[in-house]
């Protein structure tokens, strides 16, 4: 008898099911704050990671860094992200989304506070590293609580409005960076990171744990290692290897081009520091407007169509970023290249949800997306390194050839629009 995926076994979605479709299509008061909870614990990450890039100047010059090495800051930040992702992701299946992301975020708080004290370079690298320990469990716990929360028909725009948490967060370390280092140099921005500790506080007070997670919990009948769901079968081996490679793209160029945004916007126009990073604001507005009509387009045709035409997008548009030199061109042309790179990252939190049981989800969620982010920490040193021969705008361009490696790793990935949760 040929086995039957659960998955594919469950009910259809509400809106096809009868008289009470549309009402158990709106989301719940609890899945509004859950996602409002996700969508401010990423705000944080997001402040956290772009104030690097906004920093890395006056780092430098502190402490007489080449590009190589103030590009390693970047690095070490992320591969201590896939360490807590692990960590936090299989924590999260086994303690609550809840309690876990708390955890998360006042260890990455308390680190990025410390940064601003280091003595030397290595005590800054190794903050970093803490601090991107602490960061690694805020995409895939987030995720997985707003994914749990709401109704599969809105499931990818639920997960859209968590992943532009991230990009308030970004806005927020632009207006920072802009006030804050003429006032008091990096570490002041830094300082600021401690902030998080109090949203962690108020939202492990006003959230409980989701419906889906306290159920499957009491129906647990034994432990199992939820790594091992990961590769639990063929099929979903493959939609594992599928995502590992979707997410190292996705970060891969992002965190590339994002870390030295502000500093080739800078050598490419000969404007000051200050007003490249409000030409970098433009971009993550791009950012924005790009994970909402994903989030939107995901929902509507599906997972994967909305997946292939971002990639499309997004390699012709880094490509074009890097032909342009007006002005004009690179602030308007970051608006557009910004709603491609960044646009697909509305629906990984609801595609990686429904590929994996609940048992799994968060440890699913967190290794995969923070395997990505691993393997993005060396897109700031390919960046630096190519730029060093061949300038900025070559290295960006150059980004753009990875895009075809996620165009193939659609075709390992089953569509999912629809998919109630297992």
């Amino acid at each position: 008898m040929t086995e039957v995926d659960p998955r594919e076994a469950a009910p259809p979605p509400a809106s096809e099911s009868g008289a009470d479709g549309a009402e158990e299509q709106r989301p719940s008061k609890y899945g509004v704050k859950a996602v409002f909870g996700a969508a401010v614990g990423y705000a944080m990450d997001g402040f956290d990671l772009l104030i690097i890039g906004f920093a890395l100047a006056a780092i430098s010059a502190t402490f007489h860094l080449s590009d190589t090495q103030a590009g390693a800051l970047s690095t070490f930040t992320l591969v201590g992200a896939v360490l807590g992702g692990v960590i936090f992701g299989i924590l999260s299946d086994y303690l609550g989304r809840v309690r876990v992301l708390t955890w998360s975020i006042l260890i990455f708080a308390v680190f990025t506070g410390l940064s601003a004290a280091a003595w030397d370079y290595p005590s800054l690298l190794a903050f970093r590293l803490l601090a991107g320990i602490g960061l690694g469990g805020e995409f895939g716990i987030g995720m997985t609580l707003a994914a749990e929360a709401w109704p599969a028909k809105l499931r990818a725009r639920a997960t859209a409005w968590v992943a532009n948490g991230w990009q308030a967060g970004t806005l927020l370390a632009s207006a920072a960076a802009a006030v804050l280092i003429p006032l008091g140099g990096w570490r002041l921005l830094f300082a600021v990171g401690i902030l998080p500790a109090v949203i962690a506080y108020l939202l492990r007070r006003r959230l409980h744990e989701p419906e889906k997670f306290t159920a499957a919990k009491a129906r647990r009948t034994r432990t199992e290692f939820p790594v091992r769901k990961l590769f639990a079968d063929a099929r979903t081996t493959r939609a594992t290897i599928g995502m590992l490679v979707l997410t190292s793209v996705q970060n891969f160029v992002y965190y590339g081009v994002i870390t030295w945004l502000p500093t080739y916007l800078s050598r490419q126009t000969g404007e000051s520091f200050n007003k490249s990073i409000g030409w970098t604001a433009v971009t993550v507005v791009g950012m924005v407007i790009g994970v909402f009509v994903f989030g939107k387009l995901c929902d509507t045709i599906g997972r994967r169509p909305s997946f292939f035409v971002f990639q499309v997008g997004a390699l012709a548009t880094t490509l074009g970023y890097a032909q342009v030199t007006s002005s004009t061109a690179l602030l308007f042309g970051g608006l557009v290249m910004g709603a491609f790179i960044n646009g697909a990252m509305g629906g990984f939190g609801a595609l990686l949800a429904e590929l994996y049981p609940t048992e799994a989800r968060a440890t699913a969620q967190n290794v995969i997306w923070n395997i990505g982010r691993g393997v993005a920490g060396f897109g700031p040193l390919l960046i630096a390194a190519l730029a060093a021969g061949k300038g900025f705008a070559y290295a960006i361009g150059c980004l753009a050839a990875v895009y075809v490696l996620a165009m193939l790793a659609l075709l390992l990935i089953p569509e999912r629009k629809g998919t109630e949760l297992a």
